[in-house]
């Protein structure tokens, strides 16, 4: 089965972690600049594990659906429902994972764990993707992680806006 769907696995577990890791570093790192609530934190990683699971993976299920190839659609039924599946898991999945440092460690250092969690999630999918398409990993990696550091920097000053005008 495994090879059979790969490009529904690959597709799925691909955009569903980096989606909860660039999502989740920025709600973590936004929602603490601008709260320092653990509380806050620790509830906006959860509704967002199962709300932005739940958005992301019917967003791939309906761009999986309007592929066409050749006049023909692209993908199955079953198909479509395993890369929705999948994406839904990962996603929500991933971004459980960022709870764990919010509920056992001070903020502080619950943030620096997370953004390094996250960071070490990217260079691992990255170097697994680079090896898949016989392309070097560095220049893959780095893209994806000065991403994920802009995400962060553009979450940061929102929450200190955000601090400062309530």
């Amino acid at each position: 089965m495994a090879k059979k769907y790969s490009h529904q696995l690959l597709t799925g577990i691909s955009f569903g972690l980096t989606s909860a890791v660039i999502t989740s570093l920025g709600m973590i790192v936004g929602l603490n600049s601008a709260t320092s609530s653990r509380l806050a934190v620790g509830a906006g990683i959860i509704v967002m594990a199962v709300a932005d699971g739940l958005a992301d993976a019917m967003g791939l299920h309906l761009a999986e659906e309007s592929e066409i190839e050749n006049g023909k659609v692209k993908h199955t039924s079953k198909e479509v429902w395993l890369t929705t599946a999948v994406t839904f898991f990962s996603v929500s999945g991933f971004c459980s994972t960022f709870a764990i440092p919010i509920l056992l460690f001070p903020m502080k250092l619950a943030v620096f764990l997370a953004i390094s969690w996250g960071i070490l999630l990217l260079v691992i999918l990255n170097f697994y993707i680079a090896r898949i398409k016989k392309e070097r990993p560095l220049k893959l990696i780095l893209q994806h992680i000065l991403l994920a550091i802009f995400v962060i920097a553009i979450s940061y000053e929102i929450g200190n806006l955000i601090k400062g005008k309530f």
